[in-house]
């Protein structure tokens, strides 16, 4: 596995254990070698990702507030 994704046996095992230290581009070879690489498409596929389009709609503003206009005036 090492050899044919062109990377160290000590990244595979890293790669393994779940570092999170690994370069991605590793982890695309990796997947690659396996021929799973489309799968890494939808990992970056932000429109699908469910947990981060929730973390975004926290952060919008909970409502908008117009300002009070005087009586009369337009």
């Amino acid at each position: 596995m090492a050899e044919r994704m062109g990377a160290s046996l000590s990244t595979v095992r890293r790669m393994e254990k779940g570092d999170p230290k690994v370069p991605l581009h590793f982890l695309a070879r990796a997947l690659h070698v396996l021929g799973e690489l489309p799968a890494l498409a939808s990992l970056l596929d932000t429109a699908r990702d469910d947990l981060g389009l929730s973390l975004m709609d926290e952060q919008l503003p909970k409502r908008i507030r117009r300002k009070a206009h005087a009586t009369g005036a337009r």
